[in-house]
């Protein structure tokens, strides 16, 4: 029984919050917990195929938005972006320190995640390039790629802080303002909302990821690298042996050195010259920010060759492993041994695995080690003696003592192999062996020489000569005994047609190895305890997960027990703090040793969370449980390796196969339990795979072979009981000695005693497999091996096999209770029948639950329960397998005492034994109702077209046909709408229906048929009909519900309903005061009456509403509209066909999307036949429960696009842009609008289209934008593709949407049905009572009653209307009972464009929103006018006077400070410059200048931006648009004729800046400093300022000083009244100014 705990403290947090008591808290339920697995889990997870060295699809893309405070004067800076070796360039701006750049760049990369990851992203700064110089560095920015990727893979609007790699003193260079987001295929990133402008413009606003602090020191990073071992023989060079043959002399042929990447830079140590055990003694100091933005360290060992430089091992040092933010420790390491692994260590010339080497995928064996430590301090930038660059240096370190790394212990490893078997067929002829290494063990190496025991040596090569596979040992002067690290070679026997099996029977091989290692044993004892606690929390997890999926009762008892068991656990981690004073600690030991202390507290917040979890608060607790489970996981992982790892090879014919890796620490002995590796003294399954690239695609899907194994390792004087685990019963068998020499370990061992069961397997269905013949379908038999053994199911179309297989008399070694803890795990794999050849399909593991002869078969562990387990084929999940597994001891009295098998008696199967009872789902009698309703996009087969198609469905054995299409091109629609099928057994429990498949044929002549494709339905949940509960059509309350319709911030939208209880009429008030405070927004909504702030009329269009909608107006949803609406399908669903082989890992590009040769509209109905089957008076029995709709003929539709614009496109041109264009196609209409391509644009603006189609031929429409080229044919950029049909059939009423009100002007009402007529026909649809108008703003629909102020229509009629009224009801048509739903309101949609040779990326996003008018309805209006209006403005600016400039000449003759003043101005773009004339030596600083500047523009007043057009260089084809914000940038110059003009400089944004002051004494820095006190102005309200203004610098500590002021007025003209009213530039005339 599970336990159950009761607690005396029965929450009483709870009580004292709660008011009255919760009625959880106080019943035994909330503190009842259930500690042991409820689901029976008995699969284990088992990843087959390495994930990790695959190459992906990776995008990089970068916006450089800005740029501000560069430090430097008289700059042209432009903006570097680069990643790795490409580098993409900005435009140059001229003469700035805020250029704008607003410029997007796209990498596209296709290498394998690590690395990616590693890969590093610069910003820098760089000034005056151009093509003879490369310009100077202003200061750059690094981060990983794997930093952005960690965020929810992007930064957005963030500003990069520059620093200056050559100089460390200086502080911050300057900002960048961008975007960068990496996505790998199939991610989706999250558009931010836009937040308040001033928000992202605050520089605090830092591109740094989480919790890293904005302000960064500099540090140095010392990694000091001592010496290497075991380093592999590398001696195949021909040169060598020529070498050999002339001198003789065989020198150690590898000249290691190490080299380290880091940040982006690199340093290397120096060569040691043909040496295996290199001694470098050397140091490699990186400067960089701490905390560093760069994940890993990347340490390799290389031999120098100047042929041939490869890398013999990589490692990798994550430094969030060696640093805490939270103790505050910095990253320290060592002095510690870092173990390598790569490829094997027989050398050949062409290594096939050597990017294991380079660390890229899973080591397959040890390389070499290596002696480092790591260190960090932070700089003091004050400090005189610090060298201010950042070059990589290289010095040496004293050498370090021997007993720094630990005390050398000797270790003895032993392993005994039980069991062999699914040897791959491949090589099941040849003699196998087995082969296990610790480093010590491995052949290859030869002849280790043994060093004197005399000299103190590094105890680690006290090696023994090891013979090939020696059978008759070598005594060594010691009496000691040798290794035998290989299992003799045995022929396999067969299994099956696919494996193979060793036979071992009663006689096991054992192989035991000693090997000498620092004792660091510490350290993975505390990962083990680790790690224990936290795979207890894994599994307790997992149920909790499956009891959810599975939908069994109380989750949150589960979830409690877990808890508890976490708080138990976490009291042993306490136990790490034993032998403290061994040798050989480190910093980093001691420091992880606190965190481990500190992580008692997760036990804390486990207890105190346990109190917590109710039924409805679950799923947040268990994502906080999983929290703590990543955060132990992270502890466990321990970077100071000690031991290295095991690995199982083996080995065929001389030839190495396939491997194995066993961490060291799962099999470590210890003698406390929790210290103990999870795996030491027991019998584990282990599945061999295929090393390096070899393994990916079909050849890794394989199992190259299964072994049952037993392993221990320890310090060899714990030997005593390393037998012990192992199952009773057998002999050993040891090599013969002389007498009184110690005992050595067998070499095998004999079973006298075996165990025999009875397997049960019952097999019942499987779902969601892949597809696996070409036709689309597949006929699964399921092949289960268990032990020696294999057996096969029958099989079926659509899998349901409902099969018992029986294993008989199957033997297993082991001790009876570990075998009812942990059995053998059992393997199914799916083969797809084909005349010749099974295929894989894919496979799963399970473990049975077992009953012991002496147990009673009961509940409730007996009969078990049919489950789901997870079919995977190779990485991917390839579907699921509904079975049960049970695994009966056979007791002395033999099969008389096992359970009998009941299956049910009305099917006669023959030989075949169905399910038993008991077991096999509770069955009933079903109908299935199909509504068919047409075929879209189907492709050609066989290259003919489909011509006549048809539909049959079948579920359980039993199915209908679809009426045929005489002509799919004419209409391919059906003409029987609904037919249905009586199911005489599906299950009733939803989760366990067989899937139903959906397939469609071609009827060609002479009756021969031809599959076009097919869909299995795997679900049947959301079909199922349940009928409506009578009370709930009725429910209505007297409460007024008070909609409020002010605009208020979309998220709000529509929370206030209200819910309703049975009674009387409901009333609903709708308040839309119009005479509120929001009289702007009002404003943008109708455009009568003119506001305080006259925003001119002419300036209003559509786009102002649309900038007000993204915040309160039209829905703007930031993804498509299906998604908003269920894909509008509430009653039409769409199943897409599919044909040909599903999911090939190894030819990626066979995507589900390219398998799709069209699709089937329809819907499905499936519930229970009884006899009270109620039916309404009007009921159509033709059409069965698909009651209302409409008919499928023949429509014809006008269907207006509106693409207003698209966003961030993928560039398409050499230069970083595009030329884009629309492309619009629906059926055989195509608009491709050439002529009015945008030129290099990647957010262009477009128009509206208007196309005619006729539904159901024309049902899907395809919007591309296309790069125009001059030459050659033009590019696709991206497309997107909207099914029209549904939506215009849809309930939620996508033809049009409903706007806010009912309006004219640019907001004019767009659907030529009034609401008042919508409103009518959507009551008589629905059979709803109304509307019905009443008097003072009424109107009442069924039992609801709507309020709205009445407004007039036509001022000069004064004609009331209950338009207003009907848009009420409609906006809030979710309301209304029984069939309510929310109607598409007035939006806007955004749409990702994606491109057919890059699946799963987007190539840019395009905002539209679409219109349907039929035509058999009155015509609609004209389109709207969707492009922005540009008025035109002229601003004038006229400087009066400066003063206080500081000065910088001294006069030659006089010695006077005095300086030569002009003011210049820049707008944008370097060629909008104006100067004043010159005011020679103002002494003071003073100078009067009297001076106009003119500056004619357009405005974009929607998007506050300047819009410039010109061309971007003389060879340009056309003018391109820019638009930049309004800054206006006076800056005073010094007229210097020597050296370049010195300035100071101020911006001010001409939509808020600060109000000029009265006289220069009140001008001061205070109005740029503290910019958010001062009252601010627009330009755009005010018209005309005039006031002094600071000028400001920064000096050399970096802060901001006053460095002038100027006098300046601003007049805003419109570009009407600047004609009428004109003036001249500088003093001239018209409206001249006196000279000063």
């Amino acid at each position: 029984e599970p336990a159950i705990l009761e607690t005396q403290n029965l929450d009483r947090n709870g009580m004292l919050l709660g008011g009255g008591p919760d009625p959880d808290t106080i019943s035994l339920a909330s503190v009842t917990a259930v500690t042991t697995n409820v689901s029976n889990k008995s699969k284990p997870d088992i990843k087959m195929e390495p994930s990790s060295g695959r190459p992906v699809d990776y995008q990089v893309s970068v916006t450089v938005i800005e740029a501000r405070q560069l430090v430097g004067l008289n700059m042209d800076p432009m903006v570097c972006v680069e990643i790795g070796d490409d580098k993409k360039y900005t435009s140059m701006k001229e003469s700035t320190n805020c250029p704008y750049y607003n410029e997007y760049f796209v990498f596209d990369f296709h290498i394998p995640p690590d690395v990616m990851f590693d890969k590093i992203l610069k910003v820098s700064v760089i000034h005056s390039k151009n093509l003879l110089r490369s310009g100077t560095l202003v200061g750059s920015f690094k981060m990983d790629v794997g930093t952005i990727y960690s965020q929810p893979h992007q930064f957005y609007h963030k500003w990069a802080l520059l620093s200056d790699p050559e100089d460390i003193t200086a502080g911050c260079k300057g900002y960048v303002k961008c975007d960068v987001a990496v996505v790998a295929k199939g991610d989706t990133i999250k558009t931010p909302h836009k937040a308040n402008e001033s928000d992202e413009d605050d520089i605090e606003n830092l591109l740094l990821p989480d919790g890293v602090p904005s302000e960064r020191q500099w540090a140095r990073y010392y990694l000091k690298l001592y010496r290497a071992e075991g380093l592999p023989r590398m001696n195949t060079s021909l040169m060598a042996n020529v070498k050999k043959a002339f001198i003789g002399e065989n020198k150690d042929l590898v000249d290691p050195y190490v080299q380290v990447h880091f940040a982006g830079q690199k340093g290397k140590t120096s060569i040691q010259k043909s040496c295996y055990e290199p001694i470098w003694n050397e140091q490699i100091v990186f400067t960089e920010m701490f905390p560093p933005l760069c994940k890993r360290m990347k340490i390799q060992i290389r031999d120098s060759d100047k042929v041939n430089d490869v890398a013999i091992g990589t490692h990798f040092l994550d430094l969030k492993k060696l640093s805490n933010d939270g103790d505050k420790f910095l990253p320290t390491l060592g002095p510690a041994w870092v173990n390598m692994y790569g490829s094997t260590r027989t050398y050949t010339l062409m290594d096939e695995y050597q990017e294991l080497n380079e660390g890229l995928g899973e080591g397959v064996s040890f390389r070499a080690r290596l002696l480092i430590s790591l260190g960090v301090e932070i700089l003091d930038p004050s400090s005189p003696e610090i060298t201010s660059s950042t070059e990589v240096q290289v010095e040496g370190v004293p050498n370090i003592s021997e007993s720094a790394t630990g005390k050398v212990e000797e270790f003895f490893l032993f392993g005994s192999f039980l069991e062999a078997t699914m040897i791959d067929r491949k090589i099941g002829d040849k003699p196998i062996s087995f082969e296990v290494t610790i480093y010590y063990g491995n052949e290859n190496d030869g002849v280790i020489q043994t060093k004197t025991k005399g000299k103190k040596g590094d105890g680690d090569e006290e090696e023994t000569e090891l013979i090939h596979n020696s059978s008759e040992e070598e005594m060594d002067d010691d009496g000691d005994l040798t290794s035998v690290a290989t299992s003799p070679p045995m022929k396999p026997v067969i299994t099956d047609r696919n494996y193979f099996h060793l036979p071992y029977f009663e006689r096991k091989p054992c192989i035991y190895i000693k090997s000498w290692w620092q004792d660091q044993r510490r350290r993975l004892y505390n990962a083990n305890i680790i790690d224990n606690v936290a795979d207890k929390l894994e599994d307790g997890l997992n149920d909790v997960h499956e009891i959810i999926k599975t939908e069994k009762s109380y989750p949150e008892r589960r979830l409690r027990g877990v808890l508890e068991e976490l708080s138990q656990g976490c009291q042993f981690l306490s136990l790490a703090n034993k032998d403290q004073n061994q040798s050989g600690r480190t910093k980093l030991d001691r420091e992880r040793l606190k965190l481990c202390l500190s992580e008692e507290a997760i036990g804390q917040q486990a207890k105190a969370m346990r109190s917590q979890v109710k039924k409805s608060t679950v799923r947040d607790k268990l994502k906080l449980a999983q929290n703590f489970l990543s955060k132990l996981r992270f502890l466990a992982d321990e970077p100071q390796h000690s031991v290295p790892d095991v690995f199982i090879w083996m080995i065929s014919n001389g030839k190495r196969i396939a491997y194995a890796r066993v961490p060291s620490k799962d099999i470590l002995y210890s003698s406390i339990d929790e210290e103990k590796g999870k795996d030491c003294g027991k019998v584990k399954t282990i599945f061999l795979r295929i090393p390096g690239k070899k393994g990916f695609g079909p050849a890794g899907w394989t199992v190259q072979s299964k072994i049952e194994i037993y392993l221990w390792l320890g310090l060899n004087r714990q030997r005593k009981d390393y037998l012990s685990g192992l199952p009773n019963g057998f002999e050993e068998n040891k090599l013969s000695k002389g007498p009184g020499l110690p005992c050595s370990p067998p070499i095998s061992l004999t079973y006298m005693v075996k165990q025999i069961f009875q397997l049960r397997v019952h097999m019942y269905q499987a779902r969601s497999l892949f597809a696996a013949d070409s036709t689309g379908l597949s006929d699964p038999f399921a092949r289960v091996f268990f032990s020696t053994q294999s057996q096969v199911t029958e099989e079926t179309l659509c899998p349901t096999w409902d099969q018992l297989l029986v294993f008989e008399n199957v033997e297993l070694f082991g001790e009876a209770s570990e075998l009812r803890d942990d059995p053998p795990i059992i393997v199914i794999e799916i083969y797809d029948q084909d005349t010749g050849k099974a295929d894989f399909m894919g496979r799963t593991f399970a473990k049975p639950i077992v009953k012991m002869a002496d147990e009673h078969y009961g509940p409730p562990r007996f009969p078990p329960q049919l489950e789901y387990y997870q079919i995977y084929r190779g990485n991917c999940a390839a579907g699921e397998m509904l079975a049960a597994f049970e695994l009966l001891q056979i007791g002395p009295n033999g099969k008389a005492d096992l359970p009998p098998i009941d299956g049910p008696t009305d099917m006669d199967r023959g030989p075949i034994l169905p399910v038993p009872l008991g077991i096999r789902p509770v069955l009933s009698k079903y109908r299935i109702e199909v509504l068919f309703w047409g075929l879209r996009d189907l492709k050609r087969v066989n290259l003919a077209q489909v011509d006549r198609p048809r539909v049959d469905i079948e579920c359980a054995g039993k199915g209908v046909q679809s009426a045929l299409i005489q002509n799919y091109k004419k209409n391919p629609n059906f003409s029987t709408l609904v037919k249905w099928f009586e199911v005489q057994d599906l299950p009733e429990n939803e989760l366990l229906h067989p899937p139903l498949n959906i397939r469609v044929v071609d009827c060609r002549a002479f009756g021969r048929y031809t599959l076009v494709g097919n869909n299995a339905v795997t679900s049947l949940r959301k079909f199922i009909y349940r009928g409506t509960d009578k009370e709930a059509n009725n429910w209505s309350t007297t409460e007024i519900i008070v909609v409020s319709m002010e605009a208020e911030p979309a998220f709000k939208k529509m929370e206030t309903v209200v819910k309703l209880d049975s009674g009387s009429e409901a009333v609903v008030k709708v308040e839309d005061d119009d005479k509120d405070e929001k009289g702007k927004k009002k404003k943008r909504k109708k455009g009568d009456e003119p506001e305080e702030e006259e925003l001119d009329e002419s300036m209003l269009d559509w786009w102002s509403k649309y900038f007000a909608s993204i915040e309160t107006l039209t829905e703007v949803y930031p993804k498509e509209l299906e998604s908003e609406f269920d894909g509008f399908e509430d009653w039409l669903h769409t199943f897409n066909l599919f044909r040909g082989k599903g999911g090939d890992d190894d030819d990626q590009n066979v995507t589900d999307e390219d398998r799709i040769v069209g699709k089937f509209k329809g819907s499905l109905c499936v519930y229970k036949v009884s006899d009270d089957m109620s039916r309404d008076t009007n009921f159509d029995s033709n059409m069965g429960m698909f009651q209302n709709i409409p008919s499928n003929d023949p429509i014809n539709v006008i269907v207006r696009i509106y693409v207003i614009r698209a966003t961030d496109l993928h560039p398409a041109d050499i230069n970083g842009k595009a030329d884009p264009y629309i492309a619009i196609k629906l059926g055989k209409t195509e608009i491709k609008d050439k002529e009015n391509y945008i030129s290099k644009q990647l957010n262009p603006l477009f128009g509206s289209f208007d196309v005619e189609a006729t539904f159901p031929m024309d049902s899907t429409l395809t919007v591309s934008i296309y790069d125009w080229d001059l030459v050659g044919t033009d590019d696709l950029i991206g497309e997107t593709r909207l099914d029209l049909e549904n939506r215009f059939y849809s309930k939620h009423r996508a033809t049009c949407g409903i706007a806010c009100n009912y309006a004219h002007g640019y907001n004019v009402w767009r659907d030529p049905m009034k609401p008042t007529h919508i409103l009518a026909k959507l009551c008589k649809d629905g059979k709803l009572d109304g509307p019905h108008y009443g008097p003072g703003g009424r109107v009442k629909v069924e039992n609801r009653v709507f309020m709205a102020p009445t407004e007039i229509e036509d001022e000069n009629l004064k004609k009331q209307t209950d338009e207003h009224l009907a848009l009420t009801v409609l906006r809030h048509w979710e309301d209304i009972p029984r069939i309510g739903c929310k109607l598409v309101p007035e939006h806007v949609e955004t749409r990702p464009l994606l491109h057919p040779d890059k699946p799963g990326i987007e190539q840019g996003r395009i905002e539209l929103w679409v219109d349907m008018f039929p035509k058999d309805m009155t015509a609609p209006g004209p389109a709207l006018d969707i492009s922005p209006r540009k008025p035109k403005f002229e601003l004038r600016v006229i400087i009066w006077n400066t003063d206080e400039v500081v000065l910088e000449d001294d006069d030659i003759f006089t010695g006077e400070k005095s300086s030569d003043i002009f003011v210049r101005w820049l707008k944008g773009q370097q060629e909008d410059k104006q100067d004043t004339d010159v005011h020679y030596h103002s002494i003071t600083g003073e100078g009067n200048f009297n001076w106009r500047f003119i500056y004619p523009f357009d405005y974009l007043m929607a998007e506050e931006k300047i819009v410039i057009s010109k061309k971007e260089s003389m060879f340009a084809w056309d003018e391109t648009e820019y638009k930049i914000p309004p800054r206006l940038n006076l800056q005073v110059w010094d007229a210097d004729h020597f050296s370049a003009d010195d300035f100071l400089a101020i911006e001010l944004d001409l939509n808020r800046f600060p109000r000029g002051a009265k006289t220069p004494k009140q001008c001061t820095i205070e109005m740029v400093t503290n910019e958010a006190e001062m009252p601010m102005v627009s330009i755009f309200k005010q018209k005309r300022i005039k006031g002094w203004w600071p000028f400001v610098a920064r000096n050399e500590d970096d802060e901001f000083e006053l460095t002038g002021k100027v006098e300046a007025e601003l007049h805003l003209l419109t570009g009407e009244e600047a004609e009428k009213s004109p003036a001249g530039e500088g003093r001239n005339e018209p409206e001249p100014l006196e000279k000063p």
